[in-house]
């Protein structure tokens, strides 16, 4: 491990995105006389008659959720995306604006609603990665869209309004900022050496070794170099694949059993059951050629210390760039010692 990377102030490059984030390696120790979220030790029923939810239960706008047993996916009630509305540009000047359709859908994991995808198994996770899969399908062939975004939000830190284990596929005409920028380095990298960005990368970090958490035949479960987030994951396919309907033979099991094994890590990390942003980003649905992509889940945890104390992008991070303390490969560290 590069001793200069653990000790002094640096900068590292996000290869897909083309941005790079401030590490600072020597704040990792200095006292915290900051805030401190509340720890929920709340225990929730496996149904809960007021969640909106629980499956038999009546939502907002007054359709009954079937008694459903494994996933349950529905049109969101308060999509932020709409479709059929007005098709429109504003051009004045320097005022620019365009109209954006979509669909989006809420996709309950599971039934029981005292669960998380770390209590659930990988057989049960793999419902869910087929349900994707479906739905992802489903969304491209509309010719409205051209992005589905697969994303959860798990707890109240992250501004998730509801407990249930459930996530959101947001599905839109263009393509969202972050994706573009990856479109844009994956294919530059592509046209110069035809080969895979994320998949050189991944030959790179198993052959050194100093951030991965967890392998398997087809999965690996890592801390990116340039994680900006504390604890950030991705999971990366050892087979380059666009999207994951290339997932082939067991290899959703495996997907499953990549997701098991680090959303348990995290909640073994502070003994709470963690918080965290995650998303699939993988290849546009417009018909185009993306055979230079290769498909990736990242997870965004907040917490840096404990249960209690969580990163804030603040400051230098809102004006000038993210920022990290702890080191990817400390905290990969951390985080493999408890699987």
């Amino acid at each position: 491990m590069n001793s200069d990377l653990q000790d002094y102030s640096h900068k590292r490059l996000n290869i897909l995105t083309g941005e790079w984030v401030l590490v600072s390696p020597h704040r990792a120790k200095r006292p915290w006389q900051g805030q401190n979220e509340a720890v929920s030790n709340e225990v929730r029923p496996a149904h809960d008659p007021s969640c909106y939810l629980c499956a038999g239960n009546t939502r907002i706008n007054g359709e009954i959720n079937p008694n459903y047993e494994d996933v349950f996916v529905f049109t969101n009630d308060f999509a932020a995306l709409q479709t059929g509305s007005k098709v429109f540009k504003v051009e004045d000047g320097l005022l620019n604006a365009q109209s954006e359709q979509g669909i989006c859908k809420v996709i309950c994991f599971s039934p029981d609603h005292s669960k998380s995808l770390a209590d659930m198994n990988a057989k049960d996770i793999e419902k869910v990665v087929f349900a994707w899969q479906n739905e992802y399908k489903e969304l491209a062939e509309n010719e409205l869209i051209n992005y589905v975004q697969i994303f959860e939000n798990k707890g109240a830190v992250m501004g998730c309004s509801n407990p249930h284990p459930h996530g959101q596929i947001w599905s839109q005409t263009s393509l969202p900022n972050e994706v573009y920028k990856k479109d844009l380095h994956q294919l530059e990298y592509y046209t110069k050496t035809k080969s895979s960005l994320l998949g050189d990368y991944l030959n790179q970090e198993l052959s050194k070794n100093e951030r991965i958490i967890f392998e398997n035949d087809a999965f690996v479960v890592l801390i990116p170099f340039w994680a900006v987030w504390p604890f950030e994951t991705m999971i990366v396919p050892k087979r380059p694949q666009s999207n994951i309907l290339e997932l082939r033979d067991n290899e959703s099991l495996l997907f499953a059993e990549a997701i098991s094994v680090i959303t348990k890590a995290y909640d073994k990390l502070f003994n709470t059951s963690f918080p965290y942003s995650s998303g699939i980003h993988q290849s546009p649905t417009d018909g185009k050629d993306y055979s230079y992509w290769h498909w990736h889940m990242s997870f965004y945890p907040p917490l840096l210390r404990s249960a209690t104390v969580k990163k804030f992008m603040v400051g230098y991070e809102m004006f000038g760039s993210p920022q990290r303390d702890i080191t990817a490969e400390i905290a990969a560290k951390m985080i493999k010692e408890l699987i």
